[in-house]
């Protein structure tokens, strides 16, 4: 789905064949201050203009997201756009990166250094990056890195076996029997399986001898040699680094600490000193970003991988430097929460001020506000030709009327909507009550706008876009394009989907928070007792903080906090207090089998009814008709990836002629109406 065919528009446009001059020329750009809903229209023609790599600044995580979703509406279709994603935990916080974090960055690193790898021909069409403040801070490896650890392998090359895998374990690909998603490599023989990063298949190296025979892209989930056009051969593969840290640098570091830093057998909580043997190993782990800072002392930006031709557009620059400066002040919050960080830890983020002078050096293109422009730069009135579109709030009447008009004036007019469907007929609809022949066919929606409507038009397309807006020609008074939108049509603009909280980590003690003394509670191990308190006591030398349980025959027992979580206080099915449990006994040992063996007499007769219920034949409903499709177009919610998915699970059950048993759970307020009325 897209409009890409608007973008033609800006032929007509005297401003922006001035603007698209001057950057040909390489001459400051004061900023556009466009209006919000016209800069992804811009931002898109702009890098189909450049035809070189484009990297687009915002402030915020979630402005980020918006833009790839207009953008994905203005671009041809094609796989140009990448977003750089944020890291999944926050800076200082010692977490693990998710695999979609750090198979997005590398992507994206990959895809920019294209053209600049000696072995890496450039694209035939050059990336368009969306990147937030958060992102585009994170220290990364430097380029000179990325290069040394990249591969490239060609049909007829002769390898090293033993040297390729020691080098794609240094630089954090893991070695797995069968390899099923990116950062894998496996051996069996003379075939190597490996995923690289930035490739869309697991690639299959066959070997004659020491030569590369043949290279295959394949199915991870059948095994088979996919062809990919024409041809079921590749004649090279690109193998990136599998992390951005590195595992042979971080082996180099573990190496250079001093030994009074290795972790204490005696101290059982959690701490950075847990991961020195891992990083000695050589080895790809869980938490190797997070050292990332200390393994490069020189660490790379994105601007560091960008090619001399690229463009950098900014969304604002006032925003960007507030959501920088908050993303500072967060990160030394975090840090001072800390209590203990590696020695010398210096922070993930680079430094603003540093960071500003290499940005402004590339001369980034403001889309909106920005600096004032300083003298003797050329004013570009662009913004100018931007007007936005009249509000209807849902009242068709003033919308028909004024498409009435727009059709007299000989204007061209688009309309984006959800509920495209619905706004042809009413429009055909009033067309016939104005005395148009019966014989006059619907408009039909359009699920693309690849070209440019004609002047006097009036095309509906099925789709969403934040916002809309007028164009005109103010040297003749000439209205080039009316777009109009469900922000103008209805008066609202679609929000965006709840953002799921990440679960944080909590404290041991956040476990046992709300039981208090004398209360029952249940021991994983030892059943039933009493919970006394916190207590303190002297071990080794060391003082340590315990749980204290009483059970029968006055016994106790001492759970350290970090245990806490094999504990839950007891619920009963009335008010009655239960049996504590002896230690020693195995009374306990047999309740569980008890309740084990329950629970396997529960399942075997649950496999029995639903084996006798897929003999039963049901109503299996039809495929969704026009009718629906307008239903759900109503909706003012966008679905999220989970609604969709079970949106899709529950028609396919109903479409089937056995009979649907499903259950849809989530929080209140997150969706389930929605999905329960398209079932009805």
């Amino acid at each position: 789905m897209t409009v890409s065919g608007l973008l033609k528009i800006y032929d007509e446009l005297p401003a922006f064949g001035a603007l698209a001059e001057a950057l040909g020329q390489h001459e400051p750009i004061p900023a556009l201050l466009l209006p919000q809903g016209a800069r992804p229209s811009i931002a898109a023609r702009l890098y189909l203009e450049q035809r070189a790599p484009v990297l687009l600044l915002t402030g915020k995580v979630e402005k980020a997201a918006a833009w790839v979703q207009a953008l994905e509406m203005y671009l041809p279709a094609g796989d140009v756009m990448r977003r750089l994603p944020e890291p999944t935990p926050l800076p200082y916080d010692r977490g693990p990166w998710g695999e979609r974090c750090r198979h997005g960055r590398l992507e994206v690193f990959t895809r920019l250094m294209a053209g600049q790898h000696p072995q890496i021909p450039p694209p035939e069409q050059p990336p368009l990056i969306v990147a937030s403040a958060r992102a585009f801070l994170q220290k990364t490896l430097p380029q000179r890195r990325f290069v040394s650890a990249t591969r490239v392998l060609r049909v007829g090359q002769m390898l090293d076996l033993d040297k390729l895998l020691r080098h794609w374990l240094d630089v954090g690909y893991e070695p797995t029997a069968v390899v099923e998603r990116r950062g894998q490599f496996s051996q069996r023989g003379g075939i190597l399986d490996i995923y690289p990063e930035a490739a869309p298949w697991p690639v299959r190296i066959e070997l004659f001898g020491d030569e590369i025979d043949t290279l295959r892209y394949y199915d991870p989930a059948t095994q088979r040699t996919l062809q990919l056009g024409e041809a079921r051969q590749i004649e090279r593969v690109v193998i990136p680094p599998g992390r951005e840290a590195l595992p042979v640098v971080a082996q180099a570091y573990a190496d250079s600490l001093p030994d009074d830093l290795r972790p204490d057998e005696a101290d059982n909580l959690p701490s950075w000193r847990d991961d020195i043997a891992a990083l000695q190993s050589g080895r790809a782990f869980p938490n190797l970003e997070y050292y990332l800072p200390l393994l490069y002392p020189q660490a790379a930006s994105l601007l560091d991988y960008l090619p001399d031709d690229s463009l950098v557009l900014v969304d604002d620059w006032p925003e960007l430097e507030t959501a920088v400066a908050e993303l500072h002040q967060h990160a030394d919050i975090i840090a001072n929460e800390q209590t203990e960080l590696p020695p010398h830890y210096p922070s993930p983020l680079h430094q603003w001020g540093k960071i500003r002078d290499e940005l402004e050096w590339q001369q980034p293109v403001i889309l909106g506000e920005g600096a004032e422009p300083a003298e003797g730069e050329p004013p570009f009135d662009l913004a100018d030709a931007f007007d936005p579109g009249p509000r209807y709030g849902g009242q068709m009447r003033p919308l028909l009327t004024q498409l009435k008009s727009v059709q007299k004036e000989g204007e061209r007019a688009v309309i984006v909507s959800r509920q495209a469907a619905r706004l042809a007929d009413l429009w055909h609809q009033e067309q016939k009550s104005q005395g148009a022949s019966d014989l006059l066919p619907p408009l039909t929606p359009l699920e693309s706008l690849p070209e440019l409507p004609p002047p006097a038009s009036l095309t509906f397309v099925q789709g969403a876009l934040a916002e809309g807006f007028v164009l005109a020609r103010r040297d003749t008074n000439e209205i080039l394009l009316d777009l109009l939108t469900d922000a103008e049509i209805f008066g609202w603009k679609r929000p965006a989907p709840r953002r799921w909280r990440r679960k944080r980590p909590s404290a041991p003690e956040t476990h046992f928070s709300d039981i208090q003394a004398g209360d029952y509670v249940v021991h994983l191990e030892y059943g039933i007792g009493r919970f006394q308190g916190l207590v303190t006591r002297y071990i080794g030398g060391m003082e340590r903080e315990y749980l204290l349980l009483e059970y029968a025959n006055s016994d106790v027992l001492y759970v350290p906090v970090h245990h806490a979580d094999r504990l839950n206080r007891w619920i009963g099915s009335d008010e009655r207090p239960p049996k504590i449990s002896r230690l020693g006994d195995k009374s306990w040992s047999k309740a569980k089998a008890k309740a084990q063996k329950a629970a396997d007499e529960l399942a075997g007769e649950l496999l029995e009814l639903y084996a006798a219920r897929e003999t039963i034949h049901g109503h299996a409903f039809s495929p969704d008709t026009e009718w629906q499709a307008e239903l759900e177009a109503s909706f003012p919610y966008r679905e999220t990836e989970d609604q969709l998915r079970v949106i899709a699970d529950v028609k396919e059950n109903m479409e089937q002629p056995q009979p649907m048993d499903r259950l849809i759970c989530g929080d209140v307020g997150y969706g389930k109406t929605e999905v329960a009325l398209r079932a009805a």
